[in-house]
């Protein structure tokens, strides 16, 4: 405890330090703070439903049925009737047998994963994927081991030394969060059909998204391999909270059993569940939020590019500048706070040493407007502080 204080001081002469920061109505374009508005441009509410009417006319009725709270986990008397309904909405849009809600995206990766691997067999992961994919692995009683990032070369030759018996799953983001670029799916699942592996995939920002139908990165592909365990969350581009694995029926009757942070957390909110609902019904409707999104990245990372940033290969309206040190990308955060835009720096350990940057996330619900607002001081700030 002693030494608390120190690393703290270490981590602020870094500039790595965090500091939690309030901010008001940050569902909209817009957030507050200390009473000023400034424009946002780092949610992750990809379509903009959030603050959807229509998810919150969901969750108001659903407060009204059935209250605040569930009370208990889901295996002891929290099992809203609504969780049945949701998670057959999900396996649908999935395109499998079932699917299973967990209480986040986090908690789903770490009690599937937790769950699905056992002692002795071969884990391995994309060195970019999320912190949570690495945490379940790493917990996991399986051997970790890291492939270079979406290198499919790599990633055969791991699965070739294997041992003959030792089973395997690959681990993959959909959309890289910090980077923006999109797996190279159909390899990966041709290497664990090949190799007799599974696919483990987290599509958290790719559900609602990616692919004509808007399903994530199987969608994005026209993948239906049984080969693949989807995971996504409803807490992104869905507008909501929780996540949830799609599978077969098989696999979800055993995750209920094994998985830990789904066995022993209580049950989410009925208008968390009922929100969740309503988006996927409206985003099967309408995909003109999606169309809006994309249309948005298009713009985005063309003119980006043309302004000599390095956006690391973005494919999606995960959008990165990446600016090299920590001081940097706090200075340049800053000047765009001073002109009202809301773009936090992006810093190791979330990114690796010396790639610190901003990471611009894009809503459908962005006017043209605030778009070229944010690129004429992106351009402006960039050329004051030399980095393009």
């Amino acid at each position: 405890m002693s030494n608390i204080q120190e690393e703290l001081n270490a981590l602020e002469r870094k500039h790595l330090l965090r500091q939690l920061t309030a901010v008001g109505f940050a569902t909209s374009a817009h957030i507050q703070q200390d009473g000023k508005s400034y424009l946002l441009f780092s949610s992750n509410n990809y379509l903009g439903l959030a603050n959807h009417p229509v998810l919150k006319s969901a969750a108001i009725s659903a407060i009204e049925t059935w209250g605040v709270g569930a009370g208990a986990s889901r295996l002891v008397s929290g099992n809203c009737p609504l969780y049945a309904v949701l998670e057959a909405a999900l396996a649908q849009f999935k395109c499998t047998e079932s699917s299973l809600v967990f209480n986040s995206g986090y908690t789903t990766n770490i009690g599937a994963l937790g769950a699905i691997l056992k002692r002795g067999d071969l884990v391995l992961s994309d060195r970019l994927n999320h912190a949570s994919l690495i945490d379940g692995a790493r917990r996991s009683e399986g051997t970790f081991r890291v492939y270079h990032h979406k290198d499919v070369s790599h990633l055969e030759a791991m699965l070739s030394r294997r041992r003959q018996s030792q089973a395997a799953v690959i681990v993959t983001d959909g959309i890289f969060s910090m980077e923006g670029d999109i797996a190279p799916l159909p390899e990966i699942v041709r290497l664990a059909e090949a190799y007799d592996a599974l696919v483990y995939l987290d599509d958290a920002h790719a559900t609602g998204v990616l692919g004509s139908h808007g399903r994530g990165t199987c969608d994005h592909f026209h993948i239906t391999s049984p080969k693949v365990i989807q995971m996504g969350t409803l807490s992104k581009a869905l507008g909501g909270f929780g996540g949830f694995i799609a599978a077969n029926r098989l696999l979800i009757d055993y995750l209920v059993n094994k998985a830990g942070p789904f066995i022993y957390t209580t049950a989410l909110p009925p208008s968390l569940l009922a929100s969740a609902l309503a988006a996927i019904n409206l985003i099967q409707k309408d995909d003109s939020f999606r169309k809006k999104l994309w249309q948005h990245a298009g713009y985005v990372r063309q003119k980006i590019t043309a302004l000599g940033f390095d956006i690391l290969g973005s494919e999606t309206p995960i959008i990165p500048i990446r600016l090299g040190s920590s001081e940097m990308a706090m200075a340049f955060s800053r000047r765009l706070f001073d002109e009202g835009v809301y773009l936090p720096a992006i810093r190791p350990p979330t990114v690796p040493s010396g790639s610190a940057r901003l990471r611009i996330s894009l809503m459908a619900t962005h006017t043209q407007e605030e778009i070229d607002l944010l690129l004429s001081l992106l351009e402006k700030i960039g050329k004051e502080l030399r980095v393009i």
